[in-house]
């Protein structure tokens, strides 16, 4: 007999009899986290290497409702002889005009969706436009050391912020390297135009100090002070030294912040749901009136989630809603929730082994940051998340292998798993890529379950929480040597960056 309650972030809370745990069973039925579906409607393929068992969805997924023709059968009582060559004539004719009908309106359908989706969508896929040329290029080709833009729009706005106390760097075409920003002369004007250039809205910018390096530099970025009215970057150049010893520490946006503490031990054992305001950045998502998957906000406009959320129908921005600040799905019900304009799946998302999968959507109408409502911070470069590490969890996601979505937000606490160790042969036999984490435990228990994709799992560090990774996949629910598989946010932040910033 086993007792069940979900994590916030998806997870299933499982005792089970220690005899049973350690007796040799078979692999329990892989899932994928898509949310509560039916089978007609999600087909969601497994990754690599599964094992093809029958997918577990509850019915109480919104229906797709499908249109049969009916034929009508009733035949007079008196047949009517049809031999006349005239009669057959005139009945080819009348198909023939009824099927090239049909084709000309089919092609002006397609004429007119090809010429909405290039007006709108100048640049296809990842392509990011080089300012108003038109032109576009692929990420890889931005920030490499090399113009190929018109203007050279593609190595004039390279700026990342570096570690976990967000230090500011701006990268070299010259030297094709990474330098910090020096102290001396900046100030918050430029620590705007910096935050813009990454995708953020002014209006959300939170400060720029100096802080003392944590490391020997060998070389800054200086601000020019003299060079006048241009270009930010045209006045900053490359230097040896940094008379203040401090560089820049900047903050686009205030993330990370929850206005509740964790209390792990009281939660977890006892149960209970999240409080108000615990986990600010969690979303539900909403198709139909159903929740779907979660999701993470990481500014106004932009929430993060899992690109298998948003998979074949599920691509339409129109279908969905999100929800933010409301812990109960009923609650939900009796709001309108935030219209999505935009959904960006991952260019080289793959539907069989789940590499790169997350997916960005952006809102109609931007958020209103509150106490309940704030965004979590994105990982960025530098900064390395250790096998053990504590994260948390949550979602509305089911709370044992097979249930319905819960009512209430749940959350449980998991630790990072080492790659390798999720990948041998005993647990996940090679089917984690770099773009994934493993978190959960071994022994099984706590994991996150369908209704959970998307969701955020995350870490606190420097009393901020940073966004490790979106709930992607897993064999079974909280079973033994099959913990919970996310997205690696680490690889993703530079792709989420760009795609703010030629989406803004």
């Amino acid at each position: 007999m086993s007792s069940c309650f979900t994590s916030e972030h998806l997870y299933c809370f499982r005792t089970a009899d220690k005899g049973k745990m350690t007796s040799t069973v078979d692999p329990p039925p892989y899932y994928e986290n898509h949310g509560f579906q039916s089978e007609n409607v999600y087909s969601a393929s497994q990754p690599g290497g599964a094992n093809p068992y029958p997918q577990y969805f509850s019915t109480n997924a919104p229906s797709v409702p499908s249109y049969v023709p009916r034929v009508a059968t009733h035949q007079s009582s008196r047949p009517v002889a049809r031999s006349s060559r005239t009669t057959c004539a005139s009945s080819v004719k009348k198909t023939i005009v009824i099927i090239l009908s049909i084709l000309l309106v089919i092609c002006c359908a397609i004429a007119a969706f090809f010429i909405w989706y290039f007006v709108e969508n100048r640049c296809l896929g990842s392509l990011i436009e080089c300012g108003t040329s038109g032109v576009c290029m692929p990420p890889s080709q931005w920030c490499d050391g090399v113009s190929h833009c018109p203007n050279g729009e593609d190595e004039t706005r390279c700026v990342r912020l570096f570690g976990p106390n967000f230090i500011l760097e701006v990268y070299s075409p010259v030297s094709k390297s990474w330098y910090p920003v020096c102290q001396d002369d900046w100030n918050d004007d430029y620590g705007k135009i910096a935050c813009k250039d990454m995708g953020y809205s002014v209006d959300t910018y939170y400060y720029s100090r100096g802080v003392a390096a944590e490391v020997s530099f060998k070389s800054y970025m200086k601000v020019n002070t003299s060079a006048g009215n241009t270009d930010l970057y045209k006045k900053l150049y490359s230097s040896d030294s940094c008379a203040s010893g401090n560089v820049v520490s900047l903050r686009c946006i205030e993330c990370g912040m929850s206005t509740k503490s964790v209390n792990v031990m009281n939660r977890i054992v006892g149960g209970s749901g999240a409080a108000l305001g615990q986990w600010p950045w969690q979303v539900s998502l909403h198709v139909q009136g159903t929740h779907v998957c979660g999701g993470s906000i990481i500014t106004r406009q932009w929430i993060v989630t899992a690109a298998h959320c948003v998979e074949g129908r599920f691509s339409d921005p129109y279908s969905w809603r999100v929800y933010a600040g409301i812990l109960n799905q009923d609650e939900m019900l009796l709001r309108n929730g935030y219209r999505v304009q935009q959904i960006i799946s991952h260019p080289d998302y793959d539907t069989d082994s789940k590499d790169n999968d997350v997916a960005l959507m952006k809102l109609e109408t931007p958020l209103s940051f509150t106490d309940t409502v704030r965004p979590v911070c994105l990982p960025n470069p530098g900064m390395m998340f250790q096998p053990d590490q504590q994260c948390w969890i949550s979602g509305w996601g089911a709370e044992y292998q097979g249930g319905k979505t819960s009512n209430n937000l749940n959350y449980a606490m998991v630790p990072l798993i080492e790659h390798s160790r999720c990948n041998s042969v005993y647990i996940y036999n090679g089917m984690i890529l770099p773009t994934m984490i493993c978190a959960g435990y071994l022994a099984g228990g706590i994991d996150s379950c369908q209704g959970d994709s998307g969701g955020p799992l995350v870490t606190n560090k420097n009393s901020v929480w940073w966004l490790v990774g979106d709930t992607s996949w897993g064999t079974g629910c909280a079973s033994r040597n099959r913990p919970g598989v996310y997205g690696n946010m680490t690889v993703f932040t530079d792709w989420i960056y760009k795609n703010m910033q030629a989406n803004r």
